[in-house]
C-alpha cells in the first residue's frame, strides 16, 4: 500500500540520536540532552492556576471555536501592539492555531497545490520543508548558511540566494517560507532586511509566510522585528506566532496566524473544517498568560541568555570555536576540522556514544546542514558544565 503524503518524506534521522540517547540511559549513562528542542522552563504559575479553574467549570468542556475565542484574538492583537507597534484587526487579520506546525501545514494547503512551488531556506525547520511537500507543492531551496562563516549579512547572504532560486524557477513560487531568528541556524535580521522582503514579494505578487518562532528571544539588547512592522506588509505577508517559546507553554499548542486578512480568512475557513480549536480552558490561560504575564518573556531569555553564554564559554575552551547567536534557543555548531571526515549523524552519534551528549544533526534540517550540528539551551549552567567537561575527555583531537 502506497502512503502518498508521507512517501517523499526523508528518514527522521533525529530517531536515531533519541534511540541511541534512550539505550545509553537505559543502561544508567547520565547523557546529558541539548537535542530536542523542548523547553525546560516552567509556563507562567498565573496561566496554569487559571486553566486549573478554568477546567472545572464544565461549560469550557464542550466544543470551542476553531478560529480561537474572541478574547484571545484580542489578545493576540494587543501584544501585537504593545511589542512591535503592530495593529491588528482581531476580527478579521488573526486566527488562532494548535501550534505553528499546525497553523503552516495547513496554510499550506489554502496557499498551495500540485504544480505549484515555494521558497524554503535549508537547512530550515523540518516542517517548513515538508509542509509545501504535503499540499503537493514543489519545494525550491535557498541556501542558508552559517551566519558565522559567511561573509555576508545574513540578510545579504539570504537575499542573494533569493533571487538567484527565483529567476531559475521555471514555475514562479507562490510562496516563501522564512523564520527569522532562524531555526537552526539563529540567523537573524533586521527591519531593512524585512523592508527589502516586503518590497520583493508586492514586486512578484508572491505570499510570505514568516514563522516567528523566537520573536521573543534576541540576546545582547537585539530586537527580533515583526515582518508586520513593515508599510503595506499586510498585503502581501503573514506571520506565525506562538506562546511555545516566548512564555515556555510549548504542550499547550497555542499559536496564532496574524497578517494578510485574505490569507487568515481561507485559514480560518479551512480550520472550521477540520478541528473545533484548542480545549477552552487553555485558551482562557493563555489569555491570562500574555496579559497578566507579559513580562514573562523577559525572564525566560534572561534565563536563556546564561545558559547560552555558559555553552559557548565551554565549547570555547575546549577548542570548539562557536560563535555566540544574536537569538534563537539554539547554538550552530560547525563540527571541528579535526573531526570534518564525520557526517552529521555520524559526529552526533559519536557524541552520544564517546561523551554522553545529544545534538542534534544538521542534516535532519535539510541537506544544507551537515556540516554542523544543533545544541537546544535545555539544560540548566551546570548541566552544561557537566556536558563541556565530558566533551573534553571525548573530543581528543581538540587538545
Amino acid at each position: 500500500m502506497e502512503f502518498r503524503r508521507i512517501t517523499g518524506l526523508p528518514p527522521y534521522v533525529f530517531a536515531q540520536i533519541n534511540g541511541l540517547k534512550a539505550a545509553a540511559r537505559a543502561a544508567g549513562r547520565d547523557v546529558v540532552d541539548f537535542g530536542f528542542g523542548n523547553p525546560d522552563l516552567p509556563s507562567p504559575d498565573i496561566a496554569v492556576e487559571k486553566l486549573a479553574e478554568a477546567a472545572h467549570n464544565p461549560k469550557n468542556h464542550r466544543y470551542s471555536a476553531s478560529r480561537g475565542i474572541p478574547n484571545l484574538r484580542v489578545a493576540m492583537a494587543n501584544r501585537y501592539k504593545s511589542v512591535f507597534g503592530v495593529d491588528l484587526d482581531p476580527e478579521t487579520e488573526v486566527v488562532t492555531t494548535i501550534g505553528a506546525k499546525e497553523g503552516l501545514t495547513h496554510l499550506m494547503w489554502v496557499l498551495l497545490g500540485p504544480g505549484d512551488t515555494a521558497i524554503v531556506p535549508s537547512p530550515s525547520y523540518p516542517i517548513h520543508l515538508a509542509g509545501p511537500g504535503f499540499a503537493g507543492a514543489t519545494v525550491v531551496t535557498v541556501p542558508m548558511h552559517d551566519p558565522a562563516s559567511s561573509a555576508l549579512e545574513p540578510g545579504d547572504d539570504f537575499f542573494e540566494g533569493l533571487l538567484a532560486a527565483w529567476n531559475s524557477a521555471t514555475v514562479k513560487p507562490r510562496v516563501i517560507i522564512c523564520s527569522f531568528p532562524h531555526n537552526p541556524t539563529s540567523a537573524c535580521v533586521d527591519l531593512a532586511f524585512m523592508e527589502r522582503l516586503v518590497n520583493f514579494a508586492l514586486e512578484r505578487d508572491v505570499i510570505i509566510c514568516h514563522d516567528f518562532a523566537y520573536a521573543d528571544l534576541g540576546f545582547d539588547g537585539y530586537q527580533p522585528p515583526s515582518i508586520l512592522q513593515v508599510p503595506r506588509a499586510k498585503e502581501c505577508c503573514v506571520e506565525l506566532y506562538t506562546l511555545t517559546k516566548s512564555f515556555s507553554m510549548a504542550g499547550w499548542r497555542v499559536g496564532f496566524l496574524v497578517g494578510n486578512k485574505d490569507v487568515v480568512a481561507a485559514l480560518t475557513k479551512l480550520k472550521s473544517y477540520l478541528d473545533y480549536g484548542t480545549f477552552q480552558p487553555i485558551q482562557i490561560a493563555s489569555i491570562v498568560a500574555m496579559n497578566e504575564a507579559s513580562d514573562y518573556p523577559d525572564h525566560l531569555r534572561t534565563i536563556y541568555t546564561s545558559r547560552r553564554d555558559t555553552l559557548i564559554e565551554g565549547l570555547q575552551r575546549i577548542g570548539w570555536n562557536v560563535a555566540p547567536p544574536k537569538g534563537s534557543m539554539f547554538i550552530w555548531a560547525p563540527i571541528p576540522p579535526e573531526y570534518s571526515e564525520m557526517s552529521s549523524l555520524e559526529f552526533s552519534t559519536f557524541l552520544v556514544d564517546e561523551a554522553d551528549v545529544a545534538t542534534s544533526p544538521g542534516v535532519g534540517f535539510g541537506d544544507g546542514g551537515d556540516r554542523h550540528v544543533r545544541f537546544a539551551l535545555i539544560e540548566n549552567e551546570l548541566r552544561t558544565r557537566q556536558a563541556i567537561h565530558q566533551l573534553h575527555s571525548a573530543l581528543t583531537r581538540l587538545h
